[in-house]
């Protein structure tokens, strides 16, 4: 390793679909080390019907952490990343047109299919190379371009989330290619905005901004808001800005091919390869490419995680019942097992809501025991994520032509030693446990990247390992999870169910 500024800090901002967090890196030549500088919640608003991401209560929390990170010293630089599709259009001004649409909002509903009249789902996929997901950005702004489209027309430029915080401190209107790759109007192999796509879907050409590799240096911090917090006009870089990308650069691996898990509200489980894939298994799995640093492509399929935990527990505080995590977690190990079984990717989880209540049906509906209680809630859902995990694995395996005896898991979903063993179990592999807080970690290794402070992704990858401490789970039970994972597939995959 080349001689390292063992004074480096650099600051990390990862939002989250609930939270967002600063949190201090600073490295010392062999480990990076991390410290929480500010932490907030994020949630969103519902005015009018419409679910919104309350943006500028966010950019005065990124002022909030700016402002205590002036007791650690000099910061050098920040990034940003948070989660992927969503957007803000600005006008000819650079203002907001209006708040950024959540994700979850119901606006998207049927978009899927108008987009397939306008251009047939093969020939979108063999660009796009994006899994369908009526949450993706293309669909958002197709369902603007039928329904609000004086908004479009009113528009100067699209920024997703993380490109608009860099602009909101910077005033640089640029879009990283993690984020560009998540919204199903980029050219995965060509690695630009698809020209194609967006004219099929008649959206204005001009609102798409220059793609930049991940780790470009963007600019400083404006002289406004270097005056309005007395802070030093630092450096802004462009990290992998999609958090699935960013948690990627932490797998604590030096093999070339390995299969990781990023494991929270979301989980996606992948691999890292030159290239991306798309063919038609691919097609047919549904399997998506994105972008990924050092010019590599994430091949991966996103499947709810926690959310479905998390979902569960804000429904009974609603009912007025309490439950820690770890509390629930700890009931559920003492739950029958293999009693009822959900498909996590049923589109009747994906709203906010009673999600308690829409696991019974589903299970009723199936023909399958109605779980009674939160134990057997939480044992249906840790359960049916891990069987899913097994399939999506072995699709990955199918179209890659390879097998892979460890799961690099990462991510807070992690602190569920019950779900990391389930999944050892369920896929017959070992799991690697670690780092919990890959995300950070990646993003600041990123920023330490850009500015030669560590060589490259291995370097990056090698650092981090000896970093953090590292769990290690093995297979157990693999027949009864054999035997489960047979049921599963009979359950989720018969005709005559129907969705809830």
């Amino acid at each position: 390793m080349v001689k390292k500024n063992l004074d480096k800090k650099v600051l990390a901002f990862d939002f989250g679909a609930s939270s967002g967090r600063a949190m201090l890196g600073s490295f010392d030549g062999e480990r990076i080390h991390i410290e929480e500088v500010h932490r907030f919640s994020n949630d969103p608003v519902i005015v009018g019907g419409t679910m919104y991401w309350d943006v500028l209560r966010l950019f005065f929390e990124i002022k909030q952490s700016l402002i205590k990170s002036k007791a650690y010293g000099k910061i050098d630089s920040i990034g940003i990343d948070t989660w992927g599709v969503d957007f803000a259009l600005l006008d000819e001004y650079g203002q907001l047109i209006e708040n950024p649409i959540h994700y979850r909002d119901g606006r998207t509903a049927g978009m899927l299919e108008k987009s397939f009249e306008k251009i047939s789902k093969n020939e979108f996929y063999q660009i796009t190379g994006n899994q369908f997901m009526e949450i993706n950005t293309a669909f958002q702004l197709l369902s603007l371009k039928e329904k609000r489209s004086h908004l479009l027309e009113k528009a100067d430029v699209m920024l997703l989330m993380p490109d608009l915080f860099n602009y909101m401190l910077t005033g640089k209107k640029l879009t990283e290619n993690s984020i560009a790759s998540t919204t199903q109007l980029f050219d995965a192999k060509n690695r630009v905005w698809s020209e194609r796509v967006i004219g099929s879907l008649d959206i204005p050409k001009n609102i798409f901004t220059e793609i930049v590799p991940s780790g470009t240096i963007i600019g400083k911090i404006s002289e406004d808001i270097s005056e309005e917090l007395k802070i030093d006009m630092c450096n802004v870089i462009a990290v992998a800005g999609h958090d699935t990308q960013s948690a990627l650069v932490s797998v604590p691996t030096q093999e070339n091919d390995f299969v990781f898990l990023s494991c929270g509200t979301w989980s996606l489980l992948g691999t890292e390869l030159n290239n991306p894939i798309i063919n038609e298994k691919s097609y047919n799995y549904n399997i998506t490419n994105e972008g990924a640093c050092e010019n590599k492509a994430s091949f991966l399929k996103n499947i709810i995680g926690l959310w479905l935990v998390q979902e569960s527990k804000r429904q009974w505080e609603r009912e007025g019942k309490e439950f820690s995590f770890s509390q629930l977690e700890d009931m559920a190990k003492e739950a029958v097992p293999f009693r009822s079984f959900i498909d996590p990717d049923d589109p009747v989880f994906t709203p906010a809501g009673n999600v308690p209540a829409r696991i019974r049906e589903y299970c009723a509906k199936t023909n399958q025991p109605v779980p009674r209680n939160e134990a057997e809630i939480v044992r249906c859902i840790n359960e049916s994520l891990a069987l899913k995990y097994r399939t999506a694995l072995e699709e990955i395996e199918d179209c890659t032509s390879k097998t892979y005896s460890t799961i690099y898991m990462v991510g807070g979903g992690i602190q569920s030693k019950l779900l990391c063993q389930m999944t050892a179990n369920a896929c017959r592999t070992y799991v690697s446990a670690g780092p919990v807080e890959a995300t950070v970690l990646g993003n600041i290794a990123v920023q330490l990247m850009a500015t030669g402070e560590i060589k490259d992704l291995k370097d990056a990858r090698k650092i981090i390992n000896n970093s953090q401490e590292i769990d290690r789970y093995s297979p157990k039970d693999t027949m009864l999870w054999e035997r489960a994972y047979e049921r599963f597939n009979k359950i989720i995959n018969a005709k005559e169910v129907v969705s809830c």
